[in-house]
């Protein structure tokens, strides 16, 4: 079976490296060496100023709405992973959602705009398969309401827009290390912000609050990388730019192949550097989009219908009695037509070919 992704691993020598310092030091959490190095890293290679690293990428978010001190309701996508909607309910926060662009699959900053009241205290965007939003209308729209502005970046590490970090835009942005994305540490995830003095602050709420072994000055929460994760993405940023343009490649064969299926359409890319995390293909309807998922099951391929259920229509959601929320029908479009096909670095073109193939046939089926 060839799934939609696989995990990128290091040499297991060059690991195992590391475990060897782990062993003598026997500093193994607590903001140890490899945790202080994997930050300054980071910090270089995104280009950003002040960047956290934390256990995992719903941890940052929590952290992100814990700083900022949010009440009352957040205006967000429903066309995103789980988790977005998840951390906004653990928070004790109403998500508020509004429609998307149906070309970039990103929220649209005319639809946040028109569900703004007394009640909103922020927006919280995603940067849907990497692919960055509107940064410009939706800080616009945040600057003259007074919202914060945070950014659900979980899928675009390394992106940019127009030459700069796609991280450094809003007032904080949240990404995550989990094993299948670009850049894993096995789980983990970062908080990037604005000011040094809303650093400070992720960094006292992800220890517990602790300022000195005597001294707590908030009620924080454990939320630390440790040094093994650290140790795994010390090992895999000097080989995320290979990757990448391995994806690149990977993701122009298939477009390639796929340009000239009648109904199949591609996310539009606004990006100035991508990373290529994601392989999104929208179909002419939901039959053709299901019809080619059998058909690439069937062939020993797994793809994903990645977001096929807006975070609106999961159960737990409709029990709770539905959201408020105005027409979603553009995101409604996207979910019922869309499939991710398998890509990652090491996708052999000959099986890419196979894939595309595979999908071409089926979806001519339908046009």
């Amino acid at each position: 079976m060839i799934n939609v992704t696989r995990s990128e691993l290091p040499e297991l020598d060059e690991y195992v490296a590391y475990l060897t310092g782990i062993w003598k030091t026997r500093w193994l959490t607590n903001n140890g060496e490899l945790v202080q190095e994997l930050e300054r890293r980071l910090v270089d290679y995104l280009r950003v100023k002040n960047l956290a690293v934390v256990a995992n990428g719903t941890l940052a978010l929590q952290l992100a709405f814990k700083a900022l001190k949010l009440t009352g309701e957040v205006i967000t996508t429903p066309f995103t992973f789980a988790a977005t909607t998840n951390v906004l309910l653990w928070e004790g926060l109403q998500p508020v959602f509004a429609d998307i662009d149906p070309a970039t699959y990103n929220i649209a900053a005319p639809d946040v705009e028109e569900r703004i009241t007394s009640r909103t205290s922020a927006i919280l965007a995603v940067h849907v398969y990497g692919n960055p939003c509107d940064v410009e209308a939706l800080q616009d729209v945040a600057t003259r309401h007074g919202l914060p502005l945070i950014y659900d970046a979980a899928h675009a590490f390394g992106v940019e827009y127009r030459g700069k970090s796609v991280l450094d835009y809003g007032d904080l942005s949240t990404v995550s290390f989990h094993a299948t994305k670009v850049f894993q540490t096995i789980e983990g995830g970062a908080v990037i912000t604005r000011t040094p003095e809303m650093l400070r602050e992720i960094q006292l709420l992800r220890n517990f609050g602790i300022v000195s072994e005597e001294d707590v000055m908030v009620p924080g929460i454990n939320a630390k990388m440790n040094e093994f994760e650290a140790a795994m993405g010390l090992c895999n940023l000097g080989r995320v730019d290979d990757e990448c343009a391995l994806r690149k490649s990977i993701y122009e064969k298939y477009k390639m192949a796929l340009s000239s299926v009648p109904g199949v359409r591609f996310q539009r890319l606004v990006a100035s550097r991508y990373n290529y995390a994601y392989m999104p293909v929208r179909f002419s309807t939901t039959a053709a989009r299901d019809g080619v998922y059998d058909a690439l099951v069937a062939a020993g391929i797994k793809p994903r219908k990645y977001f096929r259920l807006l975070t609106t229509q999961l159960d737990y959601w409709r029990s709770r009695g539905g959201a408020r929320a105005g027409n979603l029908e553009k995101a409604e479009a996207v979910a019922q037509t869309i499939l991710c096909l398998p890509i990652y670095s090491e996708l052999a073109f000959q099986d890419v070919e196979r894939i595309a193939d595979v999908a071409a046939e089926s979806a001519r089926a339908y046009s």
